[in-house]
Order: C-alpha cells, then structure tokens, then sequence
C-alpha cells in the first residue's frame, strides 16, 4: 500500500477491525519510512456486475446510486432517516444478486424498491409507484392507495431496519 504521504510502498499493520457491518476491513497501517499513520479500507469487489435490462430493451450496468437517487427524490422531506435508505438499496442489490446471475429486467428492481418501501412509508410508496409504475390517471394512483389502505399495516421497528 503507498503511503499517501511519501508516496512509498513500506508500511505496517497496526490494527484490523471489521468495518460497515463487516462488509470491510478498516486497517491502520503506519508506514517505515516517514512513520506517519493512514487507514485503509477492504471491501470485496463483485466480479460479476449486474446488468439491468431496461424497458426499451438495451443494457445497463446495475447503479446503486441511481436507485438511492430515485429513492431520495421520492423521500422527499418525509422524516426517513439516510441510513434507512442506504440500507434499503443495499438490501436490493444484495438480493437481485442472489436471485439473478448476470441480468435483472429494471421492472423487478423498481418492484423490489417500492416493496419494501411500502412497509417504510406508504406516501413514499405511493410517490415511487407513481413514477415508476407509471400511472396513467387518476383512476390507477386511486386503485393503488385504495388497495394500499386494505393491506394492514406494517411498521418496522428502528431495530428491524437495521438488524437486516
């Protein structure tokens, strides 16, 4: 590892934790030639990329920040706290990774959102079902919070959004 420094490539490990949830490793490492000290990050890279197949047929890689950007804006200035989208994004691409090997069609990533958005917060939901489901009139935003208010309601606790 260079040091960012003196740009030199001697250095030791002082210590090794598990870091965002155990997804890296954090590493303080201090380096022989000038002894200063800088923190290094582990992650591992996902060999496969996931590509979305969008509606008019052409291929994309899977953007996590474009789903959390999509999120965001139909958050709105609803009182979801950032970490709980964050952690929602990462939950969809863990599972579309699971479920698919190398291809997921967009409307099973804007399905699998706005699912777990609607036991988050059911104006939030409605916002991203608007946009993404593409309503035609009113008649499909009513049929979808007609249908939403039948479902009984589901509130995570603070403890199941981030247990996960």
């Amino acid at each position: 590892m260079l040091c960012p420094y003196c740009e030199r490539d001697v250095d030791k490990v002082i210590d090794s934790r598990p870091s965002d949830g155990g997804r890296s490793i954090r590493r303080r490492r201090e380096c022989k030639k000038c002894n200063r000290r800088f923190t290094t990050f582990e992650r591992v890279e996902k060999t496969s990329r996931l590509m979305v197949i969008k509606r008019d047929g052409t291929r994309v890689p899977f953007d996590p920040e474009k789903v959390l950007r999509g999120l965001q804006a139909a958050c709105g200035k609803r009182p979801i706290p950032e970490e709980v989208k964050v952690l929602l994004v990462r939950e969809v691409e863990e599972e579309l990774m699971k479920l698919f090997e190398r291809e997921v069609p967009s409307k099973e990533v804007g399905l699998r959102v706005a699912s777990q958005l609607k036991a988050i917060d059911p104006i939030v939901y409605i916002r991203y079902a608007s946009e993404y489901f593409n309503f035609q009139d009113l008649e499909d935003l009513s049929r979808e919070v007609s249908d939403l208010q039948d479902e009984p309601p589901v509130i995570p606790t603070q403890s199941d959004l981030f247990t996960k």
